[in-house]
């Protein structure tokens, strides 16, 4: 029992360790933040110049059955306020279905219209998503690629608004923009995205950038100098996030990644349980692969140790979620050992002071969720119902996340499962009858289901012990996992 007690303390407190350091590197990235506008130093849109010079740029649209919004996304490109003669758009069109009839249609309709844009279809569906933005660099004409995924509905002034800041600087490879979101409101799980997000790109990304630490393209809503993807070795597809591999191939290189958060692009978010899976495991696994690509050679680099760490964060932060699987499920045993002996006081309390990176990522989010404005009672109000909400829906997709990133530190390798769009902008529109809908229930479900049980007994050891440091943690366990497995059958079940 002496060895058993030892190896889950360990377990439990290693564990708990490494999301406290992860979480400092988000305090920090909180600082950084802070200190940058309160001098100032967050970037506000410039006017374009009146004898400005227009660039050739092409627009990439890499789709795949994307039946319900490829109309609007190609309207969207073609209606951007440039000059007709520097504008390219290509549709990368991987589709097998009725979607290829639409592109078809739209395409020779703004042609007549004077539009430079072209249905573009590989041979095969070689690399997925990194393979047709491949495909089509190859033969694009623009010194700029700009690339919008189907779920986006850019701005006309986007690319007038975004274009310029490549001329601050040769170095600058990249110009990243802000997510919106047309259908925030929708329900609970969209609301809970955008907050998630928001953090994200007001405190992460801005950030990293005010800090001189690498960042990421986010895969969509950004433009990038042809030549910067080219000298980094082009799109890649031996990960499942292209977007981040490359953009840190191409800082190692030397380029450096713009972020502005005042250009927003508005998008869709996934509003059905199984879409928000399918996007999360393409994320978490796919940091794990680009982690264990290229953490070695970011090491390795001339630079400076603060980026190297926050890097090394930056590429294991999908890490996180085997560590909350590790501390969740010994938390019960947890409970045991501290009400039943008394030979691991010293591991106890170090387990317990770790706990605070919880508390550190509650700041993270709350410095996020501030940014929309609203007065501070206001805020808080808000903050609280939500932050719990968010923390119970990230620890109860915790292990479905994990199972991804141990597949990705494994090499374990699996195709791009796209996530299905639903063309939802607000509670009057349906998504239940989506064909790209996947109505098969996963035995991970069942699981989910259970650990919302076992972390319910938890809460009744909080009672028969009389010990509840963790009840907080088992409620916020159970709430999770019960919510991802009642989402998950609800929105099977309506499909």
């Amino acid at each position: 029992m002496y060895w058993l007690e030892l190896l889950i303390l360990v377990l439990y407190t290693g564990a708990l360790s490494f999301i406290f350091m992860y979480s400092l590197s988000q305090l920090n990235l909180v600082y950084l933040f802070r200190k940058a506008k309160k001098k100032g130093l967050i970037d506000i849109p410039k006017n374009l110049p009146s004898d400005y010079r227009f660039p050739k740029v092409t627009i990439q649209l890499p789709v795949y059955n994307e039946l319900y919004v490829i109309e609007r996304l190609i309207d969207a490109a073609a209606s951007f306020d440039w000059p007709k003669n520097k504008l390219e758009i290509q549709v990368l069109d991987d589709s097998n279905d009725e979607t290829i009839e639409l592109i078809a249609k739209k395409v020779i309709d703004w042609q007549e219209k004077g539009i430079n844009i072209t249905h573009i279809q590989r041979p095969e569906r070689k690399g997925f998503k990194a393979g047709a933005l491949q495909y089509g660099l190859d033969i694009a004409e623009g010194e700029f690629i700009a690339i919008f995924d189907a779920d986006f509905i850019p701005d006309p002034q986007f690319l007038k608004q975004s274009i310029p800041y490549f001329d601050q600087s040769a170095a600058i490879g990249v110009v990243q923009t802000r997510w919106g979101h047309i259908n925030e409101d929708y329900s609970l799980l969209t609301k809970l995205q955008a907050f998630g997000l928001n953090t994200h790109f007001h405190v992460e990304q801005n950030g990293r950038f005010q800090g001189g630490h690498f960042l990421n393209f986010n895969g969509t809503a950004g433009i990038w100098r042809k030549t910067c993807i080219e000298e980094a070795g082009g799109w890649k597809a031996d990960t499942l996030t292209e977007d981040l591999d490359l953009s840190y191939r191409a800082q190692l290189k030397g380029w450096k990644i713009f972020y502005t958060p005042h250009i927003i692009a508005p998008a869709e978010l996934p509003v059905a349980m199984s879409a928000i899976k399918s996007q999360q495991y393409r994320w978490t696994k796919g940091a794990a692969e680009t982690s264990m690509k290229l953490l070695p050679k970011v090491l390795r680099a001339p630079l400076p140790l603060k980026t190297k760490l926050h890097a090394l964060f930056h590429l294991l932060n999908s890490a996180v979620f085997i560590c909350i699987v590790i501390t969740a499920l010994l938390s019960v045993p947890i409970l045991f050992i501290r009400n039943f002996s008394n030979d691991w006081q010293v591991l106890m309390d170090i387990s317990m002071a770790f706990l605070m990176g919880y508390v550190f990522l509650v700041i993270f989010y709350w410095t996020g969720f501030v940014q929309r404005g609203f007065g501070f009672w206001k805020n808080l109000k808000d903050f609280i119902p939500q932050m719990l909400m968010l923390l119970s829906v990230f620890l109860g997709l915790s292990i479905h996340n994990a199972i991804a990133v141990f597949e990705g530190l494994v090499g374990k390798k699996t195709p791009f499962v796209r996530t299905p769009k639903f063309n939802i902008k607000d509670k009057k529109d349906a998504w239940q009858s989506n064909k790209y809908f996947a109505k098969k229930i996963n035995p991970l479900t069942l699981l989910e289901g259970l650990m919302s049980l076992y972390f319910l007994g938890g809460l009744v050891l909080a009672f028969v012990f009389n010990d509840y440091a963790l009840l907080p943690f088992h409620l916020l366990l159970s709430v999770g996992f019960l919510l991802v497995f009642y989402y998950t059958l609800q929105h099977r079940r309506h499909a």
